[in-house]
């Protein structure tokens, strides 16, 4: 009995042994019972022969309670990434999955009603040492008030595979990708133009999608606090049209040139295409 018992823990052993190792991929939660934030890790990745760390910042919400988008509609406080001290971290780019449109008592706001996670991509210094990711994060969470929330939590992310990678990449497929205003699309914009027959001048948008979709529109800058696109009538077949005041830019700039930034949301899928208004 004792040798089948020696072999038995020996291949348990080899076979472990050949299994490609899995970093821990998370740190711990920070927060409390409305809200809590953590650091997720993903599989590394190269690009273009260099090294590119893949992450993700997870905030968990209590039920009923919502957090914001990078731009927050008609109110509320959009999250502030700080990783400044970091070690061994060049550049951290973050994602923002597509967000909701938020209709309550305090007007149309943009955001999340569940837990989101923002995907990282994070170039080291050096590829051949580890990166320490520190996060501080300043947020606000809302259920019928709103409160400031501030979390700080830090992850050590090495190059190859995370056991959280699969967060990572359906957070990943959340955020819109690329397009540009008339591409030949299921979901894509089709026509923007720019309206001066009323006071203040508004923004015309015709969006194709394969079902209902949801407009967000953003300024050059984060001090523009331009309205949420509502939808009306008079899209051409197979089209949906917003439109949108050109109102809430900052004191003394005009929207003459400014490159706004849509994003159209429809079911699971999303994209973003900017224009230059003329």
């Amino acid at each position: 009995m004792f040798p089948q018992i020696v072999t038995l823990s020996l291949s348990a052993i080899l076979a472990a042994t050949a299994a490609p190792a899995l970093a821990a991929g998370a740190s711990a939660w920070n927060g409390d019972a409305t809200s809590a934030v953590r650091l997720i890790a993903g599989d590394s990745k190269d690009d273009a022969g260099s090294l590119l760390l893949r992450a993700g910042v997870e905030i968990r919400l209590a039920g009923g309670w919502k957090t914001y988008w990078r731009y927050p509609g008609d109110s509320g406080v959009p999250p502030h990434f700080d990783f400044a001290r970091s070690d061994n971290v060049k550049d951290v780019t973050v994602s923002y999955p597509a967000p909701q449109r938020i209709a309550d008592s305090e007007g149309v706001t943009i955001g999340y009603k569940s837990d989101v996670i923002f995907p990282l991509r994070i170039a080291p210094k050096d590829a051949a040492k580890p990166v320490t990711l520190r996060l501080k994060l300043d947020y606000a969470v809302c259920e019928k008030l709103c409160i400031p929330a501030q979390a700080e939590t830090e992850l050590t992310i090495t190059r190859g595979k995370a056991d959280t990678d699969s967060l990572i990449v359906a957070a990943e497929k959340k955020v819109p990708r690329p397009s540009t205003i008339g591409a030949d699309a299921p979901l894509s914009i089709k026509a923007v133009r720019r309206d001066d027959t009323v006071k203040p001048a508004r923004v015309l948008v015709d969006v194709a999608a394969p079902g209902d979709v949801t407009l967000f529109a953003e300024g050059p800058a984060s001090d523009w606090a331009l309205p949420v696109p509502e939808k009306i009538s008079g899209a051409p077949v197979g089209q949906q049209r917003f439109a949108f005041a050109l109102d809430g830019m900052p004191p003394g700039q005009s929207a003459d040139q400014a490159r706004i930034r849509f994003t159209a949301v429809s079911g699971q899928d999303a994209i973003e295409a900017t224009f230059r208004l003329d």
